[in-house]
């Protein structure tokens, strides 16, 4: 989305927050703690596969994968699957690529599922990773070749401890949101965007300008989207009917944009290509 150059004169001399206020919350309840019993029953299961495939959130290529998950597959072979790539900005794929094969990890395909972006390279690359291997010879996969999945449940780390790794998850939807709170992750979103300088959600709502307060932003949403309603306040001259927005509604809408790809593509890990680790990680 194009926006007006007084627009983008107006939010290039913005001052945009420089953090955004982490602590105080509790991301333990956040995430369902059924993720360790999880990861044990993948390990029973691991002696039956050759292959492991594990797929992740393109978004945030680096933020949220299981860091158990690695030591837990052996010498198995493993390919990452960066999924919903269409929505993800990936102007830092080659900086991404580096990264996670600093961590040990060279097989690695973005995808798009729903439009079967690259999907098709999966099983052959699949099939030479098994091929390949001095240990695992029993069988080949697919029906040309023969091949057989064993799906499990999302496995997030039995414990996040960064709140800002806990919001990007949040985001992508691994969790439900009344859980984080739709405002607190549209604060979120909006924080990002205006760092990154991705202001299409200012021409999405008809803004005006880029924005950084979440209360006007979501002000503003809600009153394009008709979510407001009259409600009386009691002064010391009588009753007075006052427009008060929906700010839920309309939080919870500016995430579904989001999560749409109609704010455009957005890479959420950008600060931890850059260097700058998740602000209130452990040292």
């Amino acid at each position: 989305m194009r926006l007006s150059p007084r627009v983008l004169c107006r939010a290039v001399g913005a001052t945009w927050r420089e953090s955004f206020p982490l602590h105080g919350r509790d991301v333990a309840r956040w995430f369902p703690g059924h993720m360790a019993k999880g990861l044990k029953k993948m390990q029973s299961c691991l002696k039956l596969v050759d292959c492991i495939v594990e797929v992740h959130d393109a978004r945030i290529p680096l933020s949220g994968r299981n860091p158990l998950f690695q030591e837990t597959l052996g010498l198995k072979p493993h390919l990452l699957v960066l999924n919903k790539m269409d929505l993800a900005d990936l102007t830092e794929q080659q900086k991404i690529m580096q990264h996670l094969e600093g961590e040990g990890l060279k097989n690695v395909i973005f995808t798009n599922c729903v439009k079967d972006e690259n999907v098709k390279q999966v099983i052959p690359m699949v099939t030479e990773l098994i091929g390949s291997s001095c240990r695992y010879h029993r069988r080949e996969v697919s029906e040309r070749p023969l091949m057989f999945l064993l799906d499990t449940p999302g496995v997030l780390a039995p414990r996040i401890d960064s709140v800002e790794t806990g919001l990007k998850l949040a985001l992508c939807g691994t969790v439900l949101d009344h859980l984080v709170g739709e405002e607190t992750m549209a604060d979120y979103l909006l924080y990002t965007l205006n760092r990154h300088q991705l202001f299409a959600y200012v021409q999405h709502y008809g803004l005006g300008a880029a924005c950084d307060d979440i209360e006007r932003v979501l002000k503003c949403v809600a009153v394009k989207l008709g979510k407001t309603q009259k409600v009386k306040v009691l002064t010391g001259t009588g009753d007075v009917n006052v427009i008060q927005p929906n700010y839920p509604e309309a939080a919870r809408d500016f995430l579904r944009t989001f999560r749409r790809g109609q704010l455009g593509p957005v890479m959420l890990d950008l600060d931890v290509l850059q260097g700058r680790p998740p602000a209130d990680a452990d040292p």
